[in-house]
């Protein structure tokens, strides 16, 4: 397969499966941090998520009669299922993820007609369908073990995963909402909650979790994916463009709200310290295949992601939007790069 337009100035020797393989090896920071404060949960989901996505690409390479080999040696397939296990929450039923990359890998890239395709990012089609088709198992996080002393071991990590239920016979259902559960909600879905309850922004920043967020589980997992992020940026993977442009704008609108409107919206720390942020900023938006590829076009398609994840996150229906962001970007990367890109010359 022909090298992506996004990737024609690396020097990896224009090899695609290197810049996937780099892709993949720079969430390490976020994935274990985020291993650390979940448990092993994240890290069970992200080899049978692997594991899933080999197999669903294979199957379909097979039944379009091509070699298997020349699909997997891409790693598409591996940084997609990757993307996928650190989004969804630790303790998720097995299913959850094979259906999700059943519309990652089969639907959205391999019906589109394989990698260089497909219109929207697959690991966020995956994301948005579990979200809405399965809204109580994709919001069942469990609490930072650092915070709670309710940690699980990797044994009943496992069960709990694949059988629905631990070495106690517990099943997982009641360990998730019984009266010693170990649930919690994400900092967005608290601050959303607690505002629309008529609590003032001031009076939910002095709860104990959003005190010290920069060091709190989601604060530390949000840094360390930055952290992969600016490594990618280093090593020339991704473009600054549209990381840039997104960070910005959503910090420029949210600085205008806290000024002009206080009290109506998380301020920028929430934004930045808890969700999906820097994941999405990173390795998300940075899509090769559907995101924008002029130097315009990306930082407008940035810019859209930044302004989108402040409105759904302040108005909609889900405490967290990058995922719904980023698929409504990738709708208008035909119209963004129609209008931005260069003009030849003498026309």
């Amino acid at each position: 397969m022909a090298l992506l337009p996004f990737y024609t100035k690396f020097n990896y020797g224009n090899s695609t499966p290197e810049l996937m393989k780099w892709v993949a090896l720079c969430t390490l920071p976020g994935l274990i941090t985020q291993s650390y404060f979940f448990g092993w949960g994240t890290i069970i989901q992200l080899f049978w998520s692997t594991c899933v996505a080999l197999f669903l690409e294979t199957l379909v390479m097979l039944a379009r009669k091509r070699p298997p080999t020349t699909a997997l040696r891409d790693n598409s397939a591996l940084v997609t299922a990757w993307l996928l296990a650190v989004a969804i929450p630790p303790l998720s039923p097995w299913w959850i993820i094979f259906i999700g990359l059943i519309f990652a890998i089969v639907i959205t890239k391999q019906l589109y007609g394989g990698l260089g395709q497909n219109l929207f990012n697959p690991a966020m089609i995956a994301y948005v369908v579990l979200l809405i088709s399965f809204p109580i198992q994709m919001n069942s996080w469990i609490e930072s073990t650092q915070q709670s002393s309710n940690s699980i071991s990797f044994i009943d990590t496992f069960l709990l995963i694949f059988l629905n239920f631990n070495t106690a016979n517990l099943p997982l259902q009641e360990i998730l909402t019984g009266v010693d559960g170990i649930t919690m909600a994400t900092p967005l879905d608290l601050f959303k909650t607690a505002l629309h309850s008529g609590k003032t922004v001031d009076e939910i920043l002095q709860q104990p979790q959003f005190k010290d967020l920069i060091m709190s589980s989601w604060g530390l997992v949000n840094l360390s994916y930055l952290m992969g992020g600016l490594l990618l940026l280093k090593l020339q993977v991704i473009h600054w463009h549209i990381p840039v442009s997104f960070l910005s704008s959503l910090a420029i609108i949210s600085g205008l709200f806290t000024l002009f409107s206080p009290g109506t919206c998380a301020p920028l720390s929430i934004h930045f310290l808890s969700g999906s942020t820097m994941l999405g900023a990173f390795f998300i938006a940075t899509d090769p295949v559907s995101a924008s590829t002029t130097i315009k076009g990306r930082l407008v398609f940035g810019t859209f992601i930044g302004v989108m994840v402040f409105i759904i996150r302040s108005w909609g229906s889900f405490p967290d939007s990058v995922a719904f962001a980023v698929l409504l970007a990738n709708m208008c990367v035909p119209l963004i790069d129609y209008y931005s890109k260069p003009r030849t010359y003498g026309h």
